[in-house]
């Protein structure tokens, strides 16, 4: 069997020319912040500029925070995204809804908080990024933690690991879990809402040179 690797995510961008960068480097997608609270929320203008910037082959994905059906749908058509990151308390409803407007949709589930892991069923969501749920942002908080938590989850569901990975500890993230993708956004960081374009770098070179030999990953982006 050929070797396979999981599928990279870069969060949080603030920078047309910071998310072109991540795309060149390998990303295979970048994800918008519209949660208003974090250091990483961006207005409208700026997400549609990367978004439209980004090649064709990344995927530029909403991250939102129980926001509306309808409120949804006017930031996903004037920034032009693909796909769409739900990070809250979501309903499956609204899963359900956002997939008939074509869209790729993703829903956050958490170790510690609402809604867990034995809520996937109820959600017809394309992959579920699973993080540990602690800290004062819904969010990873930079936070590591018992990635091999999820290792399991990940041989039912589509599985994308989030929550305190870095270029340092990505690799045993991924031997601990065996996600299809990783998301990664403070990691690759100088400060809050600024990516480290060599730390980006040496995040996706290591996840490149992680294969994962035993499942067949799923293409989540």
């Amino acid at each position: 069997m050929d070797n396979v690797y999981p599928q990279i995510k870069i969060c949080g961008l603030t920078e047309v020319d910071a998310a072109l960068k991540c795309a060149e480097l390998g990303a295979d997608a970048i994800g918008c912040n519209f949660y208003p609270k974090s250091p990483r929320y961006i207005s409208d203008d700026i997400a549609r500029d990367i978004a439209t910037a980004l090649p064709l082959s990344v995927s530029s994905v909403g991250v939102f925070v129980n926001f509306t059906f309808s409120d949804i749908m006017k930031k996903v058509e004037y920034c032009r995204l693909t796909a769409v990151q739900l990070h809250g308390q979501e309903s499956p409803e609204l899963v359900k809804l956002l997939k008939k407007e074509k869209l790729k949709v993703y829903k956050a589930l958490f170790v510690e908080a609402e809604p867990t892991l034995a809520n996937a069923n109820a959600y017809d969501a394309i992959a579920f990024l699973i993080e540990q749920g602690k800290g004062n942002l819904p969010g990873g908080n930079a936070r590591p933690w018992d990635w091999s938590k999820i290792r399991h989850f990940g041989e039912r569901y589509p599985l994308i690991l989030a929550g305190g990975l870095t270029p340092e500890n990505v690799i045993h993230a991924i031997s601990l879990s065996e996600p299809d993708a990783v998301d990664v956004s403070s990691g690759v960081e100088s400060v809050p809402g600024l990516k480290d374009m060599e730390k980006v770098a040496a995040f996706i070179t290591a996840v490149s040179q992680t294969p994962i030999k035993e499942k067949h990953l799923k293409t989540i982006f």
